[in-house]
């Protein structure tokens, strides 16, 4: 059992006839590994699509759910790329930013680190300073309202090639543009076909900048493509992570060195990367004492929450409060976060779990 959670309880049905949901209702989080274009609720995606009617994207939000059912990982980027079309104008970027941290403070997460891909919204027109201030706008302004701590992680968008490594890179990089929020810098996007040692000079440069190493690897790929995060990206946590479970080696290297994974079982499932939530690894991870950390992915898109992802995750670990407790800390401890910062949010969950297990 994985050290961080070792606090849970291992016995099945460690919630009994009680329901985890008030807990983890109530439950102070962070989050990791998120998306800010595909945690556009069907609210925000309805009014987008109204405001640009050249798009392929219903305006219903009913519509909306066999929209966004997906046949496997290259569809879902397909869909996944027609929201992106809908964002701009920098109204379009603040509306869909402020927004985004209103669905995750709804959910007590406390701090979040969103992934934006610039160069989906640049390409299309937006003026990259522009770009910036919309999100350090609604950033500010979401912080202030709301309490929630947004970060960003930078992504290369995989499928666009290097041309599109080296427009992260310069946007994530130059002193003159750089947002204040910016502190990870990753890779999304398709894996398949879209080998990650090609964008080591890019992962070289945004390190050498002060920046986080965060890449997707592992989701739709073999072990092959984390130990090549690993190695030539110099990942500090992989996104999904999903296949680590296929190479014992693999996962004792991940354990030794609290290399965290960013798990989304929900997603996992949405895209056909997991067949069903009983065969997901999760488990797997945790024996193997690897750090999990749980999160939401592209949230509305696969129908699901940071909460929803919380109680999938209490059935398959069978944990109680306290093993909850324990992973949403997970998160803490593989956050960017500052150590201040992370000692508050971790006296917080603390705090938060006494007080609902006392008589």
């Amino acid at each position: 059992m994985n050290p961080a959670v070792s606090g849970a309880s291992a016995a099945p049905g460690a919630f009994g006839t009680r329901d985890p949901h008030a807990f983890i209702a109530g439950l102070p989080k962070a989050e990791l590994h998120v998306h800010h274009v595909g945690s556009a609720s069907p609210r925000i995606v309805s009014e987008l699509a109204a405001r640009h009617p050249d798009s392929k994207v219903p305006t219903d939000p009913e519509a909306l759910a066999d929209y966004f059912t997906f046949t496997d990982f290259a569809h879902f980027i397909q869909v996944y790329l027609s929201v992106v079309d809908l964002i701009r104008t920098p109204d379009d970027v603040r509306l869909l930013t402020f927004e985004v941290a209103r669905d995750l403070a709804r959910q007590q997460v406390r701090y979040a680190e969103l992934t934006i891909t610039p160069y989906s919204s640049t390409r299309r027109g937006i003026e990259e300073r522009d770009f910036m201030e919309a999100i350090e706008d609604a950033r500010k302004a979401a912080e202030a309202e709301f309490g929630t701590v947004l970060r960003w992680c930078f992504d290369i968008p995989g499928e666009a090639g290097l041309v599109s490594a080296e427009e992260t890179v310069r946007l994530a990089t130059d002193d003159g543009l750089r947002p204040e929020g910016l502190v990870a810098f990753g890779l999304g996007g398709p894996e398949i076909g879209v080998p990650r040692p090609q964008f080591k000079p890019y992962f070289d440069q945004a390190i050498a900048a002060g920046l986080h190493s965060v890449p997707h690897a592992g989701e739709t790929t073999g072990p092959e493509t984390i130990w090549d995060a690993l190695n030539e990206l110099r990942a500090e946590r992989i996104g999904h992570g999903t296949s680590a479970a296929r190479d014992p080696k693999l996962l004792a290297h991940l354990a030794e060195h609290r290399i965290a994974l960013e798990v989304c079982p929900t997603s996992n499932i949405a895209t056909r990367a997991v067949r069903t939530l009983d065969d997901h690894p999760l488990k797997e991870f945790v024996q193997a004492g690897v750090l999990v950390t749980i999160n939401s992915d592209d949230p509305p898109m696969f129908g699901t929450d940071l909460n929803s992802e919380y109680a999938i995750a209490a059935r398959l670990l069978d944990l109680d409060e306290q093993g909850l407790a324990a992973l949403a800390k997970n998160a803490v401890e593989a956050s960017f976060l500052d150590e201040a910062g992370k000692a508050r949010l971790s006296a917080e969950i603390d705090t938060y779990t006494s007080a609902w297990l006392t008589p």
